[in-house]
């Protein structure tokens, strides 16, 4: 059986599906791997890199694609590379079927079997699969790197002759993996960081990091039986608002990660929240490219809202194209080892296993 991916359109990404250190593990299985010329040479990694590690470097996506029983991809295919796959040929990736629904249906009435690992269940076998986890993880540490990066004063106390210098406040919205991993990288660097989220079991976890958790009054566990947030009542929305506003007074630093799969991204930071924000601040918009968190967020752009910015990244993983490559390729082998059956070698659509079950497009 053949494995292919080709090159992603790189002015929106930059991750790849296949990098030379997990090759090695498909050949170990005997698949064969199929890439496009200069596959990742935007990441520093050659050709002949990928070649001395047995893969084969063909002309064109079209050659990769009519070549391979399999293709292994970051994001969904442009439409006419959809157009060329054929009957009982796999396609994986990051699909979105929320934003791409009609040009998946196209493709599996074609009888090409398509799936999708943001839909990955949350289940102990899942785990080294978890591209949601993998990626977020590095997006939280990023978003932190970046909105201190921007912020014009220190982060940690410091005390010197001349004064002290007061720690910077951080609040970081959504206590999911980039979340927790944002209060971890935030407290490293010295800041004193507040954080909110639906998911009452997040209280636990977000202190175990040195994070202070704002409760909402009369707030109830919020989360969904696959470990997401649910959406809220109008009641709650009012008293978090309230909660909000009122810590936003002290807050330098927004992070914002609350996302509900599937659906536009909470709006939790209103205007006049951010109107009572210190002059200088920050907000860091993970959830740009899903509506975002706040009011008045525009995705790829920096908005100065009465002195404080708001920024609005739709793939901040461009900025980490490397590690994040690293780690999606470790997700999509441990995807494809499942997929494959060793005695039979070739991959079976398996549909009593939960994981094919669960990120088959239907």
């Amino acid at each position: 059986m053949i494995v292919g991916s080709i090159s992603e359109n790189l002015k929106d990404e930059k991750r790849v599906a296949i990098t030379p250190e997990v090759l090695k593990k498909y050949t170990s299985l005997g698949l064969k791997i199929n890439l496009t010329k200069n596959y990742a040479s935007h990441l520093g990694i050659s050709d002949q890199l990928y070649e001395s590690e047995g893969a084969n470097i063909l002309q064109n996506d079209s050659e990769v694609i009519s070549k391979s029983d399999a293709i292994l991809q970051m994001n969904i295919l442009s439409d006419e590379n959809l157009d060329k796959l054929s009957k009982d040929q796999i396609l994986i990736g990051v699909l979105n079927p929320y934003l791409n629904l009609e040009k998946l249906k196209k493709t599996i009435s074609r009888d090409v079997n398509c799936f999708s690992l943001e839909l990955l269940p949350r289940i102990t076998r899942a785990q080294s699969m978890d591209i949601l986890s993998s990626q977020a993880n590095l997006a939280g540490y990023k978003a932190v790197i970046d909105s201190f990066g921007y912020f014009k004063k220190a982060i940690p106390m410091m005390m010197t002759a001349a004064g002290t210098i007061s720690a910077a406040k951080v609040l970081v919205v959504g206590a999911g993996v980039a979340g927790l991993q944002a209060i971890a990288t935030a407290k490293r660097m010295g800041a004193i960081v507040y954080a909110t989220d639906v998911r009452l079991a997040s209280k636990e976890q977000v202190e175990s990091l040195g994070g202070k958790f704002l409760i909402v009054e009369g707030s109830e566990n919020l989360e969904t039986d696959g470990g997401y947030a649910k959406e809220t009542s109008d009641e709650f929305k009012k008293k978090q608002e309230e909660l909000l506003k009122e810590t936003l007074k002290k807050i330098d630093i927004v992070i914002c990660t609350a996302l509900i799969p599937g659906k536009r991204a909470p709006i939790i930071i209103k205007k006049d929240m951010i109107e009572v924000m210190p002059k200088g601040s920050i907000i860091y918009d993970l959830a740009a490219s899903q509506g975002g968190n706040s009011e008045i967020t525009v995705v790829n752009d920096i908005i100065d809202c009465n002195g404080v910015k708001i920024m609005g990244e739709s793939n901040i993983l461009n900025k980490l194209p490397v590690s994040a490559s690293n780690l999606y390729a470790k997700n999509m082998f441990n995807f494809i080892n499942n997929l494959f059956d060793k005695d039979k070698k070739s991959f079976e659509v398996n549909s009593e296993d939960e994981i094919i079950e669960k990120t088959k497009i239907k």
